[in-house]
């Protein structure tokens, strides 16, 4: 898509991402999370990442979000500090149009500049077009979790994907 516009995100873009993240809440397994989120919790959340400086970015087609992505703290211990686990959703109405595919590359420029390492995304085992998506990237399998989420009245498994950077440690 030709006019999608990458940009960081503010404050007054929350209750649109809201919106996105509880329709992939009650509509897929996308989220192991079965209770819609509120304003509040997006915005706990948004200022999480960004008091981390860690991205938080949305897609924006003529004005108005069409997904939006991030990434964060793959777990909080010093020696994990050049990993980060993203995010990547995408309003129903927009899937489908390669916007994951321009806001996944624009995390991982991301990530090269901020010098992670490895980046990893956790992907329902179900969500073949979001595996591929980042098989495409050079993402690769690295874990495959039977029947750790329960959802919809089944089992689901988790499969984590990584991406190798060429990045380095800065010593100090």
């Amino acid at each position: 898509m030709n006019n999608v516009i990458i940009r960081d995100a503010r404050e007054d873009d929350l209750p649109a991402m809201l919106e996105i993240y509880n329709d992939v809440i009650v509509n897929t397994t996308a989220v192991y999370s079965e209770q819609p989120h509120t304003l509040q919790m997006r915005k706990d959340w948004y200022y999480d990442r960004v008091n981390n400086n860690f991205p938080v970015f949305v897609a924006a087609i003529d004005g108005k979000v069409a997904g939006y992505c991030s990434f964060g703290h793959f777990r909080v211990w010093p020696c994990y500090r050049y990993t980060a686990e993203l995010s990547v959703y995408v309003e129903a109405s927009f899937r489908g149009k390669g916007i994951s595919k321009i806001m996944l590359q624009s995390l991982i420029d991301a990530a090269l500049q901020m010098n992670i390492h490895a980046l990893l995304a956790g992907i329902s085992a179900d969500n073949e077009i979001s595996i591929n998506l980042h098989r495409s990237f050079g993402f690769t399998e690295v874990a495959h979790f039977k029947e750790v989420g329960y959802k919809f009245n089944r089992w689901l498994d988790l499969k984590f994907l990584e991406l190798l950077l060429t990045n380095v440690p800065v010593t100090t």
